[in-house]
């Protein structure tokens, strides 16, 4: 089977989409799913086979990401239809999206697209002048135009997919998280990581990994850093990413008196850094309420990393079993009761790491990739039955 992804961020830009991107075009390849992707051309990009790059502008308001050239997408068309595609999967919901679905409606095949962000509790974030109550109505309609546009939905939560049928979602909606490849997160070194960052031995850690952004919800993490601190006077907070709201988050911290127990480390390499970061720290924490799963828990858990969270949308369907983890409410008192009591008992920190392990392998990458090859195959199926692309664009 040949499929068609296209997508508006891929690596090196760093988020969850483009990580769920390579996870599984990585494992449908070893199912014989052949799996080429369209996405932007980026500054000091790195090429993969099957991978196409589109020309694309730079966008001032938002420096990490660049917005495909749509006149250039279309001149593809003639070189795309020569390639045998039985599918497009739309992974964003910009240019790519209606892109997708131009492409799909040439090749005579159907469109699938993945609902990766939750957008109706992230878009207010980003237009603070308009109400909130406003920007979520405008989200709930473009997401239902936009699924209901494309012949099945992949929801990476059962929350998620709930979020999409109480839209108005009418469109096959199929639940598949991403996996995560567990072979990645063997290994690392912890201690060196420690005296890189001049981080004592002794020192109990905490991190954070992801995008540094308003809907992660890091300033309630740094309100946890300054009770947990009064207990734990050595306690550090790590916080790995970049983002638009940094500038915002090293003030609060600094509001707080936090200093040297908050430091922000920027993006790591996800193949060395990363895991030497995990393996160095005690505990991984989690505030955001807006993820439609929350990747990022599994691979703290794989590396045997405790982790304390907020349950809420798509990070219940991984914390709600309590493996491996300690489910905080979203506020500051609780979430740092939570933390402290990681930090202090050495016997619940042992059984949460071993629990996180043995709870991450039910996640693997290849389990999910056979899920979204047979989802692939029925929507294939289900139009060649009916004749026709179940929604033509």
């Amino acid at each position: 089977m040949r499929v068609l992804m296209v997508s508006d961020v891929y690596f090196p830009r760093v988020n969850g989409v483009s990580t769920s991107i390579q996870t599984f075009r990585q494992e449908l390849a070893a199912l014989g799913v052949v799996v080429d992707l369209v996405a932007p051309a980026y500054p000091d990009e790195v090429d993969e086979p099957g991978l196409i790059r589109i020309p694309s502008r730079y966008l001032a308001f938002d420096p990490e990401d660049r917005m495909m050239r749509r006149s250039l997408l279309r001149r593809l068309l003639p070189k795309l239809c020569k390639k045998g595609y039985q599918l497009v999967h739309i992974q964003t919901p910009f240019v790519a999206h209606y892109a997708g679905l131009e492409i799909a409606q040439a090749l005579g095949v159907p469109a699938v697209t993945t609902y990766h962000t939750f957008f109706e509790e992230y878009l207010h974030h980003y237009a603070r002048i308009l109400p909130a109550s406003w920007t979520r109505a405008v989200a709930r309609r473009i997401s239902r135009g936009q699924c209901n546009a494309t012949d099945g939905v992949v929801a990476p939560s059962v929350a998620m997919r709930d979020a999409l049928h109480r839209y108005g979602v009418t469109a096959p909606i199929t639940v598949i998280p991403t996996g995560i490849p567990l072979e990645r997160f063997q290994g690392g070194d912890g201690l060196a990581f420690r005296r890189a960052h001049n981080i004592g031995e002794h020192q109990e850690v905490a991190l954070f990994v992801g995008r540094v952004a308003h809907e992660k919800n890091i300033g309630l993490l740094l309100q946890v850093a300054e009770r947990v601190r009064q207990v734990r006077p050595n306690f550090v907070l790590l916080i790995a990413g970049e983002g638009p709201a940094l500038t915002s988050l090293q003030a609060q911290a600094q509001q707080l008196g936090l200093g040297e127990s908050v430091r922000f480390i920027g993006y790591l390499d996800r193949k060395t850094a990363l895991i030497d970061c995990y393996r160095a720290a005690d505990v991984f924490v989690f505030g955001s309420v807006t993820e439609t799963q929350g990747l990022v828990l599994l691979e703290a858990m794989a590396t045997g990393l405790p982790v304390v969270a907020v349950a809420a949308m798509g990070t219940r369907d991984i914390l709600l079993p309590e493996r491996g983890c300690l489910c905080a409410k979203n506020e500051a008192a609780d979430f740092a009761g939570k933390v402290i009591e990681v930090l202090i008992k050495a016997d619940l920190r042992h059984r949460l790491a071993t629990e996180a392990q043995i709870y991450a392998q039910s996640w693997s990458a290849p389990t999910t990739a056979e899920r979204m090859a047979d989802f692939y195959q029925h929507t294939v199926l289900t139009t060649v039955l009916n004749g026709a692309r179940l929604n033509p664009a």
